[in-house]
């Protein structure tokens, strides 16, 4: 007997199990395909026949990529889900999937979702009530795409202590920041090659301001950590800013830019009130350096990967295809047929463990290095100002470059010339680098700070 295949005890009857899909955009209708096609071969891995019993949608007669029978669509997605024994949706946004999702729980079905945004919002909630149910609800391709993280964390890590995840979580800002660092190319123009290729949507705000990547940092948190997170406690700030001269002198200073989804826990700053718990959880998504040695450095175009550190486990990296309708789909379906198999042998839905008590840390409380630009005049004592200043706020250097811009002539006016000074700090706290750069600004030999960059993975 193949090991991949489930088969149910001799005396069980074969169930059917009716499949409820909300949602047939690129992700919804491959896993409609799927599950057609591939009937027979789910009913030997779960035991049960997987009925698609119907797909709701806003319009029924909108153009899809697969050929799907138009008598299973329906615009009454209440009615669907109340007679359905497993519930995907894959609709997207906060309602009404939020409802749905509500309404599923309370008749009984278990749901399997690919939200990002609801359940970075308001998925505590949502486990409450499937947990009080009796209920699975499951959701690993809300993030990463076809990439098993979430089960992993949850389940194989579970006897671990996890202490920092690091991901590159959003396939189109992968792609931009690698057009750029690979070709040479602008911001601008490697937007636009994403949108050609359809790596970005034609409003992109959600990708490259970060927002896509703080959703499911939240929801990597969450699990990694055992307490809620929500996407109000995660510091956001996305790649507009990034510009080809940052990705240049990154380049040649040894290192990569990415944006990077970051859950890590600390300590507790001193003094802060937080009932005697000693660490917290730190979220945050932004641009930053990684040298080019470091694993995650090496992932290349629209693919995603996770970086996980553990206390017994140590360095554990998750690599694969973060976005996509077919690659996506292999995750809903694992999910589904996970619940299936619960459904055929019985027993409690799997509960979530969120329920730690572990503070929310501001990114103030995080210790990192800076990558800093500055635009400065090129004349006597600027570097030992400078210098003088970093040591006032209790940040020291690791290293410094300076280029020309621009000498003064014979013939000039007497003003001074202009130098581009590229600075990379060592380790400090979050306030007292951000405090060392505000000052910079007030300095009068300082025309302007150019970038300012966090740098892991040293």
């Amino acid at each position: 007997m193949d090991a991949a295949v489930f088969s149910p005890p001799a005396s069980a009857e074969t169930k059917t199990l009716k499949v409820a899909l909300l949602g047939a955009g690129n992700v919804g209708a491959q896993v409609a395909r799927i599950l057609l096609e591939d009937a027979d071969a789910l009913a030997a891995r779960t035991g049960a026949r997987l009925e698609l019993s119907g797909i709701a949608v806003r319009n029924i007669d909108a153009p899809r990529d697969v050929d799907l029978p138009r008598e299973l669509f329906t615009t009454d997605a209440s009615t669907l889900v109340r007679g359905a024994d497993v519930v995907i949706e894959l609709m997207g946004g906060l309602e009404p999937a939020r409802t749905l999702i509500l309404e599923a729980i309370e008749h009984g079905a278990t749901v399997v979702t690919g939200n990002k945004a609801l359940l970075a919002v308001d998925g505590p909630s949502l486990y409450e009530k499937a947990d009080a149910a009796g209920l699975e609800l499951s959701y690993e391709a809300a993030v990463a795409g076809a990439i098993p993280i979430l089960r992993p964390i949850r389940d194989s890590l579970a006897g671990d202590k996890i202490t920092r995840v690091m991901g590159i979580v959003n396939g189109t800002t992968n792609f931009i920041l690698d057009q750029m660092d690979t070709t040479g190319a602008s911001f601008e123009d490697a937007l636009a090659e994403a949108t050609r290729l359809g790596y970005a949507e034609a409003d992109p705000t959600a990708d490259i301001e970060g927002h896509d990547a703080a959703a499911k940092g939240a929801i990597l948190a969450s699990l990694s950590f055992h307490t809620p997170f929500s996407l109000e406690d995660v510091h956001c700030q996305g790649i507009t800013q990034v510009t080809a001269a940052d990705i240049a002198a990154a380049k040649d200073a040894g290192f990569v830019i990415k944006l990077l989804a970051i859950a890590q826990k600390l300590p507790v700053p001193a003094g802060n009130d937080n009932g005697g718990v000693q660490a917290g959880v730190s979220v945050r998504v932004h641009p930053t350096l990684l040298p080019r040695d470091h694993p995650l450095a090496a992932v290349h175009g629209a693919f995603n990967a996770v970086f996980i550190e553990a206390e017994s486990a140590g360095e554990l990296m998750f690599y694969g295809q973060g976005a996509g309708g077919t690659p996506t789909a292999s995750a809903v379906l694992g999910d589904v047929v996970s619940a299936a198999r619960r459904l055929v042998l019985g027993g409690p839905g799997r509960t979530e463990t969120t329920t730690g008590v572990l503070p929310v840390l501001g990114i103030e409380a995080v210790t990192t290095q800076y990558y800093i630009g500055l635009d400065a005049a090129d004349q006597p004592g600027v570097l030992a100002k400078i210098s003088a200043l970093f040591a006032e706020h209790g940040v020291s250097i690791e290293a410094m470059r300076q280029t020309v811009h621009r000498e003064r002539g014979p013939h000039d006016d007497g003003a001074p010339g202009s130098a581009e000074l590229r600075i990379v700090t060592h380790r400090a706290s979050e306030a007292a680098l951000a405090a060392t750069v505000q000052a910079i600004k007030g300095l009068d030999i300082i025309n302007s700070v150019t970038s300012v960059l966090r740098v892991e993975g040293v």
